[in-house]
């Protein structure tokens, strides 16, 4: 009998785990889970977690001793109507948002036996890729970077910025980060989607090392 990859998977450490894109990862001989814009994912087995970002930021948060770790993906800088209660459809779209998807990430994973001593942060994207005058990236740059710092974080590694959307691959368990720029984004998916956050972020108040690879 044949033994299918989802089968192997390693556990999910959070229900809100379930609608994560989980799959084996051949180049990288490992199990990976891909995310989306607003949602983020944590591991404690190993898996590789990879996203392509815009002008979006995530950030690479792990217990450098446990090796617990995980990756968020956020869109824009700040959601004012969230609260940590939430209905789990409401945190679905609030995701979407720098302090909700940082809160999230930090939480899962002190509750999956991380210490807050011990948390390594890398943070990556925030790219101007419209030629328009859009400030989706710099502000969520800027969100980032004041959280971290009232937080008492220190960036460990970041690349942040430019003009080139970027694929991230993340390895939680060893804090590895390979991270790809892309060519600029014209008639495409991408380019649609970032139109819809600099729409958005006009309507919105505002309150180690790095290996690089090439194909």
């Amino acid at each position: 009998m044949n033994t299918t990859v989802s089968d192997k998977s390693p556990p999910l450490l959070s229900t809100e785990f379930d609608g994560i894109n989980r799959y084996w990862d051949h180049s990288n001989i490992t199990h990976a889970a891909k995310i989306l814009p607003g949602e983020y994912y944590v591991s404690a087995q190993g898996e590789l977690i990879t996203t392509v970002l815009g002008s979006c930021v995530a950030a690479c948060i792990r217990d450098r001793s446990s090796g617990v770790g995980g990756m968020n993906h956020f869109m824009l800088p700040h959601a004012e109507s969230y609260k940590g209660n939430t209905a789990k459809k409401m945190l679905s779209v609030a995701g979407r948002y720098g302090n909700v998807a940082m809160e999230k990430l930090i939480n899962c994973i002190l509750s999956n036996g991380g210490n807050r001593d011990n948390l390594e942060f890398k943070i990556f994207g925030g790219a101007r890729v419209l030629d328009i005058d859009s400030e989706v990236g710099y502000r969520n740059i800027q969100f980032v970077t004041e959280y971290l710092k009232l937080e008492e974080f220190r960036i460990e590694a970041e690349d942040v910025g430019g003009v080139h959307p970027r694929k991230v691959n993340y390895f939680p368990e060893t804090g590895k980060v390979m991270m790809k720029k892309l060519k600029r984004i014209n008639g495409s998916s991408l380019k649609n989607r970032e139109l819809r956050y600099h729409d958005e972020l006009d309507q919105q108040p505002i309150e180690g090392d790095v290996t690089f690879f090439t194909k």
